[in-house]
């Protein structure tokens, strides 16, 4: 994203624009209006990586166009991240530049913070790491007021922690969640909040257990087993699944039960056409799975998935690609139909969007 599309004056206007492609996107199937939840037009990101650039004495972050991805753009600011890395940017390269040890060879930046102030900063070298570095890096963290993390081939070496403690205010209760460095989390806090909070409001009053698959560090999970009897969540990410379980530890959900496996792999046990170790002592056939929630990757949901997807008397379907999103609706649209949808801007001024889709039972 050229940081000379980034203008918070037209911001309402390109809001408006996504909203009009996506209801042109999924006319076929949708004729209601769209639950539209806009973004902070500025620093509203949570997480940003640089590429650093080494020229003579100088040392500065850079970014890459997707459309020109040979040429550096020098990044000395960067309005849509959020005061915390906008505040460090600076003053990391300031306490770096001077340091030969924390400055030699090193490749890429990466910040991750929590609303609190907490952050966790990665530094990625092309070279090994010893304990010259880490003496180094410890006076550097405790200098800056963060966590640490010094990457290199084979190397992952921890200063302070690995992750940040992020809050989202959900319905009238706070769910605390641990965010892991190098692993997936929503970069737009206030958006994610809302997208949360959009997916309860439509699970209110549902019956059965609730089947999600996809459910990384139980971002939604947590929150939407309030509204069911019992939960069952798969997830591939060993990563994932470890900061899903402490979520739901330290959110006191006990209605929950989580799965490493794939959507595939679920599948396939769910159709009894392969029995998996990671199943012994769960028996899938006591759970009374009536509403279904997926947040897949870009790539949208394979066709085993579909085919399963059609089982369900309700459908939530939380998407990062509306393409996708608009094939799957259209290969359920003979089962089911779309009752209700939501545009969430995670990533203003970009043609991205994210959207939240309710199909139910014809």
């Amino acid at each position: 994203m050229p940081l000379s599309q980034i203008d918070p004056q037209n911001y309402h206007q390109q809001l408006d624009d996504k909203q009009r492609e996506m209801q042109q996107l999924f006319a076929d199937h949708y004729h209601g209006e769209f639950d539209v939840f806009a973004s902070k037009p500025l620093h509203y990101r949570m997480r940003a990586e640089f590429r650093v650039w080494h020229a003579e004495d100088d040392l500065f972050y850079v970014m890459f166009r997707q459309d020109d991805p040979k040429t550096p753009h020098r990044i000395d600011h960067f309005p849509v991240a959020n005061e915390t890395i906008n505040r460090l940017m600076p003053a990391l390269l300031a306490a770096v530049k001077p340091h030969e040890i924390l400055r030699r060879k090193l490749f890429q930046v990466e910040f991750l913070s929590a609303t609190s102030g907490e952050c966790v900063v990665s530094l990625i070298y092309h070279k090994p790491l010893d304990d010259h570095w880490k003496e180094a890096a410890e006076q550097l963290a405790k200098g800056l007021g963060i966590h640490l993390i010094g990457r290199s081939r084979k190397q992952k070496i921890i200063i302070g922690q690995d992750f940040v403690t992020e809050t989202l205010l959900v319905g009238n209760k706070q769910y605390r969640y641990q965010q892991i460095e190098n692993s997936f989390t929503q970069p737009n806090h206030d958006v994610c909040e809302a997208m949360v909070n959009w997916a309860c409001q439509q699970s209110v009053n549902s019956r059965g257990d609730l089947l999600e698959l996809y459910c990384g560090n139980g971002n939604f999970t947590l929150p939407l087993a309030r509204h069911f009897q019992r939960v069952l969540a798969t997830e591939i990410s060993k990563t994932s699944v470890r900061s899903a379980l402490h979520n739901a530890e330290q959110n006191g959900v006990k209605n929950l039960q989580i799965l490493r496996m794939s959507s595939e792999e679920f599948t396939q046990a769910w159709n009894g056409d392969r029995e998996f170790r990671r199943l012994d002592g769960i028996d899938l056939q006591q759970y009374q799975l009536q509403t279904l929630f997926v947040d897949p990757p870009r790539a949208g949901l394979d066709e085993g998935t579909t085919e399963l997807a059609k089982r369900f008397a309700k459908i939530l379907y939380i998407s990062c690609n509306p393409q996708t999103l608009a094939r799957d609706v259209a290969a359920l649209s003979h089962s089911h139909k779309v009752t209700r949808m939501a545009l969430f801007d995670q990533f203003p001024y970009t043609h991205h969007a994210e959207c939240g889709a309710v199909l139910e039972l014809i």
